[in-house]
């Protein structure tokens, strides 16, 4: 058998430091929410491969669907020989995205990939160049998803210079200063000193930012930016690759608003652990790029394809969405009732299942990025998988399977409890 430790010298002799790695353990097999090392250690896994992972780790269904698809092709490229399969998934995502308006969906490999196309695609819709997105929002770690994510550290650090004629605004955040009102004004300060808003293509925003630290946008921003975007002829951009597949209590996050986006990107969860992502948009605007403007070799690969049909499946037929609402509800509870005792709980948040808890410096009042490091290390001691998250690594975030077991569950929040105390 080779250890944990002969990987992990293998890994550092052969792999570049720039793929940052947290854990020091190797994956051997997967259930559901629980993985096991090659020595054998289990771990109650609260990260699901960051979002991957609604339907858990091997959902027989996904495994299945999956099987029965490699035994009749793996690839054709769809845009040589197209298959049924990436048909048929895109009406379903047609239909069960906000809005009864006439829709299109275009299918990736990556989050990345999705969201540089969204841009593409608004680009040529428009005729214009310039994108908003927001401090805070994590897009991808190509160039362009990197010009518009809005955290320097670890992700553009070297990286520069960017795709030019993306601009930030400060995304709404009471607990740090930023009022509704405040980015509402920077993003009309952006049109008044940087940009007519004549050449802005789109704003993009994740509904609930996932790395930033699950900032809900309030309902009242969404309307005002939907509104804002109406009077200068911008798209508006929904990021939902963290955010959707019942992870927060709806099959989306924007299902919590009542104003629509024009483009939606999706990915992670999307084919259970499989590559897979989408645009899915207004039909007419999708079809602005010309034929060979879109597209990739693995773009829609038939297996994900497959899975991402078990998927919808499983979240419809396991109710995922309620199971998301009651195991949200559950775990802030747990941490709302901690907060008596642990002074650097600073705020507990969140939609459905996808839930955070802030750690604050009790006496400076400072982000307690160590604070959330101790937590996090000593819930991994005990055998629970926790990521950390916001803008100084300050805040854990909790992305546990949405078909989590009950006994599996209570055992996590148990271990959270001892490592929260510890």
């Amino acid at each position: 058998m080779t250890t944990n430790l002969e990987w992990q010298q293998r890994k550092n002799i052969n792999s570049p430091r720039g793929v940052g790695v947290m854990c020091q353990f190797y994956a051997e097999r997967a259930l559901n929410a629980e993985l096991w090392d090659v020595e054998g250690r289990r771990v109650i896994d609260f990260g699901a491969g960051i979002a991957v992972l609604n339907t858990g780790h091997s959902h027989p269904k996904i495994v299945a669907a999956v099987t029965e698809q490699l035994q009749r092709f793996s690839h054709t490229a769809y845009q040589i020989v197209p298959y049924g399969g990436a048909v048929a998934l895109a009406e379903k995502i047609n239909r069960i995205t906000p809005g009864t308006h006439a829709k299109k969906t275009a299918f990736f490999t990556t989050g990345a990939e999705a969201v540089e196309n969204a841009i593409k695609i608004a680009r040529a819709a428009t005729g214009r160049s310039g994108v908003i997105a927001f401090a805070g929002g994590f897009h991808g770690r190509t160039m362009m998803g990197l010009a518009l994510t809005g955290k320097v550290e670890p992700y553009k650090t070297g990286f520069g210079p960017f795709p030019g004629e993306v601009y930030h605004a400060p995304f709404p955040n009471p607990l740090h200063g930023v009022s509704e009102a405040q980015s509402l004004q920077a993003l009309n300060a952006l049109f008044k000193s940087d940009i007519d808003p004549a050449r802005v293509a789109a704003i993009i925003l994740e509904p609930v930012q996932g790395e930033g630290g699950f900032y809900v946008a309030p309902p009242s921003f969404m309307r005002a930016l939907r509104a804002l975007c109406d009077q200068h002829g911008i798209l508006l951009i929904a990021d939902e690759i963290q955010s959707g597949f019942a992870r927060t209590g709806k099959l989306f996050a924007m299902d919590h608003h009542d104003v629509l986006p024009d483009l939606m990107t999706l990915a992670k969860s999307l084919a259970g652990g499989l590559p897979l992502s989408a645009v899915c948009g207004r039909a007419e605007i999708m079809d602005a790029p010309a034929p060979g403007g879109l597209g990739g070799t693995y773009a829609g690969n038939p297996l994900a394809i497959a899975a991402a049909h078990a998927v919808l499946d499983i979240i419809d037929e396991e109710q995922l969405c309620s199971r998301a609402n009651l195991l949200g509800e559950r775990l802030a509870a747990r941490l709302a009732a901690a907060r008596a005792e642990v002074p650097q709980i600073a705020d507990v948040r969140g939609l459905g299942a996808m839930v955070a808890v802030e750690f604050r410096d009790p006496d400076s009042g400072a982000p307690d990025a160590a604070f959330a490091k101790k937590v996090q290390a000593e819930a991994l001691r005990q055998g629970l998988l926790l990521l950390t998250c916001g803008g100084y690594g300050q805040v854990i975030r909790f992305l546990f399977p949405l078909t989590i077991g009950d006994a599996v569950f209570d055992e996590a929040l148990a271990i959270l409890d001892a490592a929260l105390r510890a």
